[in-house]
């Protein structure tokens, strides 16, 4: 019996602990911009290596030391190897190889190769490759000795593309159809890797796009580290916060991560420097000697983690200050969406009145180091591998009353996006002085910094709970730093602000408009001036010249090159549909149309497109690309009556009555036709000419926002009605044609419902999934509605969507 009240305590803890936590997909740590964003890709802080927004490790790592005995709490221990055969990206090599099928046991030992050819690795046909491959197929092989094998574990070094089938000493250790765009590491069971001469051999074989193939074999190094994992008690997500808590021996410990995005700070969200404090006190009241561990990886300012770096270390400013940054400092020279950024430097900062030790060291021992307290004394490190930025900070013996200490984590770009041929600097340069002056304001902030945090954190979540219940009020917590997080906010040369988005796997676009759009109601609501940030070079890429067609842009470029729309095609009803409507959203949070004013022959251009080709779209693309080509697409038919109505209401606060009437009267006759050829008896279809079908008529919700009272309130309704007959498990999907979805539109369809019961019945399943999606990265705002796991996308700024319900909200009685 008594076991099992034990067991029912214990069961009940256990469900109390899991309740308390704060769910996501994966946890937001250090989050700027689209370069300097680290997450934790699950639910235990220290449950794996942390991780850049796109997957690639960048390691946090933290370990506190309690009475001499050691837990992990932050991140894992990146693994480390020892080539036994090393790729080209180590040393050079040459390998045997043939585009022509052989015979025989050509993957054996002892095979004859008379008639290969033997060249420099990398093969392939992009400009990494030594040797070029061009044919549909490649065979290799690489004959070598190892001379005492170790009990370590051996793996499969391999970078491929396409389809690879990997051999040793005959056998097949590894094929996978497709192809990877960096180096995996493959397990090779026991016994296959053998003492004495061995024989690695692989076909690979193109069957689309590029090829590429790269190959060794590597043995893990131990870490050799005696560390307990601590026992992670609790997170607390907020809006600027994510907080964890943890029971680490006898002693208890808090860690918080605060990337202090104020939006109504525009130099205060664009210092790129994030705070982590830690508070220890004693779990059992009494003593405890502690000392705390920290280290930032190098992999933080490379793209490829074999890029070389330079590291060093000094004391400014009552701070003691490392930074790191590759060798090469190629700036500007990468684009593109799975890139990182390997130029600038990643700095860590700590107050010199908390007694820090820094030391640099290679990734693998740096912690070996602390727990043997046996510290480097370099100042500086060149031209090395990863490094890791280490600090020692000591508490000395702590009891019940809770000890509080900080160190700030900055990254410096030097230059952060180019902008038509000119490279813009980050704004923290407009108040001069070096980089190091910043983490020494920031310090000397900090209290007041923290206290700005929190009452914002608690203002958005009673304003968002106020707007639209718990749920709703959870998903905006969440998505408030990634959205910020997927742009950069810099000056063009005019002295016009720039808020620059990236297409976080979506494409890598810089400034895509369609990107703009659903991401607009996070700063409509925070800071207009941010969205005008959007906006700004579109309008100037049009009234510059550089863009002659008659509706806006897609893009400016791939990031982090803004020179000019690189998309392969236009959406000219999408486009144009959205930087009106935009321009008159904010008109109505500005409470004037100066905005409009400054840009009105260029919004006039646009409206006049509309007018001619808006209503009745031909085969072309909205912002849903991903689902194909669409004619006469209805949802597209009320993005441009909606964004005739915004322009309307602009002209008539301008003056322009006789425009606005013109305009006003050409919408409500749209809206009548549109009522005709959209009807589908209890809702409205896909397409004009689809009936049977069915779509989210998201942009519909601005009629509603701006008060254009173009379509009837029954419309609304109807929908609503119709789409609570839809749902999944996971959300509305997005039309009839899948079951997948787009989480921010559904939050858009949402707030167009004037019973709450209908929002909550909407809202609550996106919640569902972002609590229980297996896809664990951040939030992917595209996915299945049947089983709540990404179909694509991560990390993207559209998520600034979900804020759409809290401006209704704001603007409810808003003229």
């Amino acid at each position: 019996m008594m076991r099992k009240c034990l067991l029912a305590l214990c069961g009940l803890i256990l469900a109390l602990t899991v309740k308390a936590q704060d769910k996501a997909p994966a946890y937001p740590l250090i989050t700027h911009d689209t370069y300097f964003s680290v997450w934790s890709f699950g639910d235990k802080l220290n449950g794996s290596v942390t991780k850049h927004w796109t997957g690639r490790e960048q390691s946090l790592l933290g370990v506190l030391k309690v009475d001499g005995q050691f837990y992990r709490f932050l991140g894992a221990a990146s693994k480390s190897y020892k080539s036994l055969l090393p790729t080209a990206d180590e040393q050079a090599y040459q390998a045997s190889y043939t585009f022509n099928t052989p015979a025989g046991n050509w993957m054996g030992a002892g095979f004859n190769e008379q008639g290969w050819s033997k060249a420099d690795a990398p093969f392939g046909d992009d400009h990494t490759a030594k040797t070029k491959w061009n044919t549909a197929d490649i065979y290799f092989r690489r004959t070598f000795s190892v001379e005492k094998l170790s009990t370590a574990q051996k793996y499969l070094k391999l970078n491929h593309d396409d389809n690879v089938m990997v051999y040793l000493n005959g056998k097949t250790i590894y094929q996978k159809e497709g192809w990877v765009h960096e180096y995996i590491y493959i397990p090779i069971a026991t016994g296959v890797l053998k003492a004495g001469e061995n024989t690695l051999a692989i076909h690979c074989k193109n069957t689309a796009g590029g090829r590429h193939l790269d190959a060794g074999i590597v043995e893990e190094i131990p870490d050799g580290a005696k560390v307990l994992e601590a026992v992670q008690q609790n997170v607390k997500l907020t809006a600027t916060s994510t907080i964890y808590n943890f029971a680490c021996g006898k002693v208890n410990l808090e860690v918080s991560f605060t990337s202090p995005l104020l939006l109504n700070d525009i130099e205060l969200t664009a210092r790129p420097i994030s705070y982590i404090s830690y508070a220890v006190k004693s779990a059992d009241a009494k003593p405890h000697q502690v000392d705390l561990y920290f280290s930032a990886s190098s992999t933080l300012a490379v793209n490829q983690p074999n890029q070389p770096v330079n590291a060093w270390q000094n004391n400014s400013g009552g701070l003691a200050i490392q930074k790191a940054g590759t060798v090469e400092q190629p700036i500007l020279q990468k684009k593109g969406d799975d890139v990182r950024i390997d130029w600038g430097y990643v700095y860590v900062a700590v107050p010199a009145q908390f007694k820090p030790v820094q030391y640099l060291a290679p990734q693998n021992e740096s912690l070996l180091q602390f727990i043997g307290q046996k510290y480097p004394t370099a100042k500086e490190i060149t031209n090395s591998r990863p490094l890791n930025l280490a600090s020692v900070i000591p508490f000395g013996k702590v009891g019940k009353a809770s000890v509080s200490k900080y160190l700030m984590l900055g990254y410096d770009d030097v230059k952060s996006v180019a902008y038509f041929g000119a490279q813009l600097e980050p704004i923290w340069k407009k108040s001069g002085g070096n980089f190091e002056s910043h983490p020494i304001k920031a310090s000397q902030d900090y209290a007041s910094i923290k206290q700005r945090c929190t009452q914002f954190d608690q203002k958005l979540y009673a304003d968002a709970l106020r707007a639209g219940g718990k749920a709703y009020a959870d998903l905006c917590k969440l998505a408030y730093r990634q959205s910020i997080a997927a742009h950069k906010i810099v000056y063009a040369p005019n002295g016009d602000l720039l808020f620059m988005s990236k297409e976080n796997f979506s494409n890598g676009s810089i400034n895509t408009v369609d990107i703009t759009y659903p991401s607009a109601p996070q700063y409509l609501v925070y800071n207009p001036e941010l969205l005008k940030g959007m906006m700004n070079g579109i309008f100037y890429y049009t009234e510059s010249g550089k863009w002659k067609k008659p509706f806006a842009a897609h893009d400016l470029g791939t990031y982090p090159l803004a020179n000019g729309q690189t998309y392969g095609e236009d959406m000219p009803v999408e486009e144009a549909g959205n930087m009106i409507i935009l321009t008159a959203a904010i008109a109505k949070a500005e409470g004037d149309a100066n905005y409009a004013k400054k840009h009105w022959e260029t919004l006039s251009t646009w409206a006049n497109y509309l007018l001619k080709e808006g209503f009745d779209p031909a085969n072309q693309l909205c912002t849903d690309d991903f689902a194909g080509h669409l004619a006469r697409n209805a949802n597209l038919s009320v993005k441009a009556i909606v964004a005739l109505g915004g322009y309307a209401q602009l002209a008539e606060a301008l003056g322009k009555t006789e425009e606005a009437q013109k305009v006003r009267t050409e919408a409500q006759a749209m809206v009548k036709k549109w009522l005709e050829l959209a009807a589908d008896g209890d809702h409205y279809a896909l397409t004009f000419n689809d009936k049977g079908t069915w779509s989210q008529k998201y942009n519909m919700v601005w009629d509603k926002l701006l008060g254009l009272d173009l379509f009837p309130k029954e419309v609304y309704q109807k929908e609503i009605s119709y789409y609570l007959t839809k749902q999944q498990a996971y959300g509305l999907p997005l039309d009839s044609r899948k079951t997948y979805t787009k989480s921010d539109w559904i939050l858009w369809t949402a707030t167009l419902a004037d019973q709450e019961a209908d929002f909550q019945k909407l809202v609550n399943p996106v919640f569902r999934y972002a609590n229980e999606t297996t896809s664990r990265v951040p939030l992917s705002d595209w996915h299945e509605t049947t089983n709540g796991k990404m179909v694509g996308f991560q990390a993207r700024s559209v998520v600034g969507g979900y804020f759409i319900k809290l401006l209704a909200e704001q603007w409810k009685n808003k003229k």
